[in-house]
This record gives C-alpha cells, sequence and structure tokens, in this order.
C-alpha cells in the first residue's frame, strides 16, 4: 500500500470531532429504536425490503439536494465504479445483517454482540491503515470486548441464527467504516458522492433478489400499510436511514473508523438500559446486566481518553506508551 493512501488528513477542531460524534450516537440510537418497532412491534416481515427503502431515501434526498445546489459531488461515469469498490457489497452486507440481527436480537443483546465491531475495526486499521494504538485504547476495547462475552454467556434467549447475523455485521460494518475513511481520503468523491453512489450502485440488484426470493411480495402484502402509526415509523425508519449513513461518513470524516465504531458505545447506554424496560423481549439475568454494564464502561472510558486527547487514538504520536498490533506479512515479498 502506497504511503499516500494511507495518509492521515490534518487534525479537525475538537468541537467538530466531538460534535459529529453526538450526530452519529443521535442518530443511530433512534434509528435502533425505529427500527425494533417497525420489524419487531408491527411484526414487518421483510428487513431487506426496509433497506431498499432506505437506500431509496437516500438516492432521492442526494439527487434532489444535488441538482438544488445544495450539495456537490462528482457526476457519474464509469470511473465511479473502481473508486468506490468495494463500498457498495459493504454497505448491503452492513444494510441488512443489521436489519436481521435488530429483528432477531433484544436491544440490549444486539448492543452488547456489537461491540465485536469494534476489534474488528481494530484490527483492519491495523492491516490496512498501518495504524497502532496506545496502550489505554487497547485496554478500553479489551474491556468492552469482555463485558460483550460475559453479557452474551447468560444470553437466555440465544439464538444461532441471530448470533450469526450480528458478528456478520460486525464484520460488514467494521470493513465498511475503515474503508470509508480510505475512500474519503484518496478518491474524491466527497462525503456526498460515497453516499450517493453506495445507495444507487447496490440498489437494483438488491430489489431484484427481494423480488426473486418472494421477499418484496411478502412486504408489499403486509396487511398494516393501512396504519397511519405502521407507515409513519416505516417512513420514519427510511429517512433515518439517510441520516445514519450521513453521520456515518461525517463521524469518520472527521475522527478515525475506530473512533466512529466506539462512538456507537455511547447510545449504547442508554439503547441498552431502556431496552430492558421497552421492547418486551429481554430477559433479565443478573450476568447479563453485568456484562452490560462492563461493556459500556468500557466505552465511556474510550470515549473520554479520544475526546480529551489532541491526538487521534490511532495516532502515531504515542511511541512511548502504545502497543502495536501487527499483521505478520510473507517476508520474501517485496515492498
Amino acid at each position: 500500500m502506497s504511503t499516500e493512501a494511507c495518509k492521515e488528513p490534518a487534525e479537525h477542531p475538537r468541537l467538530l470531532k466531538l460534535s459529529s460524534a453526538l450526530f452519529y450516537a443521535g442518530s443511530s440510537f433512534l434509528i435502533t429504536v425505529v427500527n425494533k418497532t417497525v420489524l419487531t412491534s408491527f411484526r414487518f416481515p421483510s428487513y431487506l425490503f426496509l433497506g431498499i427503502g432506505q437506500m431509496i431515501t437516500t438516492i432521492v434526498v442526494l439527487y434532489l439536494a444535488k441538482r438544488n445546489n445544495v450539495v456537490k459531488f462528482p457526476d457519474f461515469d464509469r470511473s465511479v465504479f473502481l473508486k468506490i469498490f468495494p463500498l457498495p457489497l459493504l454497505y448491503v452486507g452492513n444494510h441488512v445483517t443489521g436489519l436481521a440481527s435488530t429483528k432477531k436480537l433484544s436491544l440490549p443483546m444486539f448492543t452488547v454482540l456489537r461491540k465485536f465491531t469494534i476489534l474488528m475495526t481494530m484490527v483492519l486499521e491495523a492491516y490496512l491503515l498501518r495504524k497502532t494504538f496506545p496502550r489505554r485504547i487497547i485496554g478500553c476495547v479489551v474491556t468492552m470486548v469482555f463485558g460483550a462475552m460475559v453479557a452474551a454467556s447468560s444470553d437466555l434467549a440465544f439464538d444461532v441464527e441471530a448470533y450469526t447475523f450480528i458478528l456478520l455485521n460486525d464484520a460488514f460494518t467494521a470493513a465498511t467504516g475503515v474503508y470509508t475513511k480510505k475512500k474519503l481520503g484518496d478518491q474524491g468523491l466527497g462525503k456526498y458522492g460515497v453516499l450517493f453512489y453506495n445507495s444507487l450502485i447496490i440498489v437494483f440488484p438488491t430489489v431484484l433478489a427481494s423480488a426473486f426470493t418472494g421477499d418484496l411480495h411478502k412486504a408489499l402484502s403486509f396487511e398494516d400499510w393501512s396504519k397511519v402509526t405502521f407507515s409513519f415509523c416505516f417512513l420514519l425508519s427510511c429517512f433515518m436511514g439517510f441520516v445514519l449513513m450521513y453521520s456515518i461518513v461525517l463521524c469518520s470524516y472527521y475522527n478515525s473508523a475506530l473512533t466512529t465504531t466506539v462512538v456507537g458505545a455511547i447510545k449504547n447506554v442508554a439503547v441498552a438500559y431502556v431496552g430492558i424496560f421497552v421492547g418486551g423481549d429481554y430477559l433479565f439475568s443478573w450476568t447479563n446486566f453485568l456484562g452490560l454494564s462492563i461493556c459500556m464502561s468500557g466505552g465511556l472510558v474510550y470515549s473520554f481518553f479520544t475526546f480529551n486527547s489532541s491526538q487521534s487514538p490511532g495516532n502515531n504520536a504515542e511511541s512511548s506508551q502504545e502497543l502495536k498490533i501487527l499483521i505478520t506479512e510473507d517476508p520474501s515479498r517485496k515492498p
């Protein structure tokens, strides 16, 4: 990998870093609750169709904004495919597995198992961006993962399919975050171009897949479309899908991919504990509650270190205190 591809952008003002992180945390919290309402409370049968609605909303909003000169991004040409690949594949994988796991898991367990995204992101940043991390940051990540393992060990509603979806979602989210950071830095598409072309490229294959599997028919045949409350929640979920993706790109632009991932822990504090009382699908146990608390504590400490430090968590400057994460490569390989 060339030095230019891994080159870090200039340090952004702390206010922009913090505000973009809070925007992402709030958006992530709201869409989790709304999606949970649509998929679980209303028992909407198609998480794939909901994802399609979110993609179409993103396309329409950004297209209209571009036409009215509210935002700017490059016009479509053949080079867009090469510039943005593999983000569209990661994007749809993140959407589908995320919505599937939201439907099948209780809110607290969903937020707990999402912690493994942090570890995966750290490894990918080390491998793709050649980053190193201070010991205190690694300690926070280990604490969160340990808490997740404690909480998951007592999950009284264990579901193999649900756990498979959430771990796949963790992997897709980690890869999406790292590649988004990379594309923002070296492809010239800009924040809005990344969002628009991600959705535009992947929406048509997703619609075809939904129609081929019968998922589209189930969604259109859903009996609650005539209910105002369901229609409102569905449309809100579609709009929040756009807001969430924008907030992720914005947070990745001003922060590191790892920080964007860990910022989820900020909203997880509210989501996890509110989910104990809301949703009706959480089975309480003290071990699970302890694991949740360990996870949240690690996330808050990470947030404190990150936003009270003048350097990003993936910075090489702290050489005296950092612990390098190295990926073994073939020694015979030439640079």
